[in-house]
């Protein structure tokens, strides 16, 4: 490929990434964070498998 060929693709595709990453960046301040979402279901998680393991291995039948 001729070198200047190769440099005006180079530049086209930098600027592509570039606006693509200015739209990325605009789409993720605009989204307000949830971490305490994502914190309150992470250690729900926790205690539901916690729960789990403590459970007897051998539960009562039930009652017909």
């Amino acid at each position: 490929m001729h070198p200047e060929t190769y440099l005006a693709l180079h530049h086209t595709r930098t600027a592509e990434l570039q606006t693509q990453a200015e739209a990325h960046r605009l789409a993720t301040e605009a989204k307000p964070p949830r971490p305490e979402l994502r914190t309150r279901l992470g250690w729900t998680l926790v205690e539901v498998g916690l729960r789990l393991a403590a459970t007897p291995n051998n539960p009562k039948p039930a009652v017909a």
